[in-house]
């Protein structure tokens, strides 16, 4: 697995990394075992980068704790990651924002729990609070690097005004936010990112899975599947995208790999600064993931893709009422 540096404060991780929000919600029935294998199992291919959040355990650091029990005979080998901003006793859904000082100070000390170590790798602001100056936010992490408790700080879906201010109390090593062949817009940050040196962390890089070649219908999903309400999957968008798909699959497998390798090969392809984090429970896709990282696209390749998918793909990636706000 290669490996990439992810800002300019020594934040090095493998060129594809691991999200395990999918183990503990919005993909239907859980399996605590199958989470713990498919994490060891990318340990083993070589990813070093594992993405958590207090908010994927709705309150009871269930996420956090199956990846900490997960990683604990290789701890020191793997970079860990974890989020706050969130009143998850107000509601363990993240429907309230919660960037206050003292809950980021409580939320770390919670997940260093969790996660069973001693001090976590990068800590990101989940999501932007407008109630909280970002300079205090900033100013906390900050505080929290200074003792040794986390090494790097990251933001999350956070816009152009965010991100200057963040980086100007505390450099910011990375950002996180959705970036796929199916939604661009956050490509509008980049030069900004290159220009404060800071790293980007693609969330959702397969589109929810849409981009794996396997997408149902949304009434084929379990009804806590969150694919119900998403708007690629609803009438009209969906059938744009799975043509898409089909399309992208027959690129794919005149390459020798998999639809999903060629996504992620797509990312890893936009900028060295940029590490896609896909989440899986089955170790099959764990290793199909990781594959991809040993990919090239060729520039044939890439305007092949341009062809297919010229702005991202059909529907938005929030229903309109959970998008977030950049500033």
């Amino acid at each position: 697995m290669q490996h990439r540096t992810l800002g300019t404060q020594g934040l090095t991780v493998s060129a594809v990394g691991y999200g395990s929000m999918g183990l503990t919600m919005a993909y239907g029935p859980t399996d605590e075992q199958a989470g713990v294998t498919a994490i060891q199992r990318a340990y083993e291919k070589g990813v070093t980068f594992f993405d958590t959040a207090e908010l994927y355990g709705m309150g009871t650091g269930s996420n956090e704790t199956l990846l900490g029990e997960a990683v604990k005979g290789f701890r020191d080998d793997v970079v860990l990651a974890t989020k706050f901003g969130f009143d998850l006793a107000a509601d363990p859904y993240g429907g309230t924002l919660n960037s206050r000082p003292d809950n980021i100070r409580k939320v770390a000390e919670s997940s260093l729990r969790y996660l069973g170590t001693d001090h976590i790798d990068v800590l990101y602001q989940h999501r932007v609070d407008p109630d909280v100056p970002i300079e205090e936010v900033a100013g906390a992490v900050k505080e929290l690097i200074d003792a040794g408790k986390v090494k790097y700080f990251g933001l999350s879906e956070a816009g152009p005004q965010t991100i200057r201010r963040a980086h100007a109390v505390q450099p910011v090593s990375v950002l996180q936010t959705e970036y796929s062949l199916f939604e661009r817009t956050v490509e509008q940050l980049f030069p900004l990112l290159e220009d404060l040196g800071i790293g980007f962390v693609a969330y959702s890089p397969l589109g929810r899975g849409f981009i794996t070649g396997s997408a149902k219908p949304a009434s084929q999903y379990d009804p806590t599947d969150y694919r119900n309400l998403d708007p690629r999957w609803q009438p009209g968008n969906f059938e744009k995208n799975v043509e898409a798909v089909g399309r992208l699959g027959e690129l794919a497998r005149a390459k020798g790999i998999t639809v999903s390798q060629l996504a992620l090969a797509w990312l890893l392809a936009q900028g060295e600064h940029i590490v896609p984090i896909p989440g899986t429970r089955s170790a099959a896709r764990i290793e199909e993931n990781a594959g991809a990282a040993a990919v090239t696209l060729t520039e044939a390749d890439l305007a092949a893709i341009r062809e297919i998918l010229p702005h991202g793909g059909f529907g938005a990636r929030y229903a309109e009422q959970a998008m977030p706000t950049w500033i």
